[in-house]
């Protein structure tokens, strides 16, 4: 982690409960913020929970730049394992890019009690979108506008950069299509849920995730969220839904077909 000062707001969190836990992941140039309602309902059902600030987040876009996938996922992968080795079974939940980490911690844990994906980035958008990110970088491009912010209700904002890292953008495609052919490793239970307007991550990424997973998905459409559900109008549907899916999951394996 860096020394750079820390957003009020896009502190992490963590909670003490169990014996089950819940990690929490936020997106891509995002914060703890916008996942904290979410930490918080899990906590509130008894969970322990962590919330961990990813890498370079929360902080400067120059703080930022000298991140990559590498250093997000070691980051999550770390949370993991310290949630897991103090509680019997863990949920994990991720919203963008959150929902990326979470789904690669399970093709790598298939110990793992279930997924909470809101609106995961699982399809890259292929050569096309590489090619344009790297043609970006060749001209020596630093940042482009930033995908933050797309959140239908008035009254939520998120906590998040203007500006979007163009390598690290380029590096994070790169990793959505790495993981793509290991989708179908992941066995644990997946709770899906995709907003249907929303402006970042097309509906193609939980098709995509939705048919390539081996274990079965209980799929949700949010019809009055964008893409940052998680402090939209449908946030207390999720946090709902995500806790009724963790416990069942925890404590009622065979629910889920295990």
């Amino acid at each position: 982690m860096s020394n750079v000062d820390i957003l009020a707001g896009a502190e992490p969190f963590s909670a003490a409960g169990g014996p089950h836990g819940a990690l929490v992941l936020h997106g891509f140039t995002g914060s703890p913020q916008s996942m904290r309602g979410l930490a918080r309902a899990f906590a509130a059902a008894g969970f322990a929970v962590e919330l961990p600030r990813l890498p370079g987040h929360g902080t400067t876009v120059a703080d930022m730049q000298t991140t990559r996938w590498a250093d997000w996922s070691a980051a999550a992968e770390a949370a993991y394992d310290e949630l897991a080795a103090r509680c019997d079974r863990v949920v994990v939940a991720g919203l963008s890019m959150g929902g990326t980490l979470s789904v690669w911690l399970a093709t790598r844990h298939p110990d793992i009690a279930g997924i909470v994906a809101i609106n995961p980035a699982i399809d890259a958008g292929g050569a096309m979108v590489r090619d344009a990110l790297q043609g970006l970088a060749d001209q020596g491009m630093q940042t482009i506008p930033g995908p933050g912010g797309d959140v239908a209700d008035p009254t939520s904002t998120e906590l998040a950069y203007a500006e979007t890292p163009v390598a690290g953008m380029l590096n994070l495609v790169d990793a959505i299509m790495a993981l793509e052919p290991h989708l179908g490793a992941v066995r644990s239970p997946v709770l899906l849920l995709h907003s249907r307007q929303d402006h970042v991550v097309p509906a193609s990424s939980s098709d995509l995730l939705e048919r390539s997973v081996s274990g079965p998905v209980e799929r949700v459409t949010l019809e009055r969220s964008f893409h940052v559900a998680t402090i939209d109008f449908d946030k207390t549907e999720i946090e709902q839904r995500a806790v009724e899916f963790a416990r069942t999951v925890t404590g009622q394996e065979h629910a889920y077909g295990r």
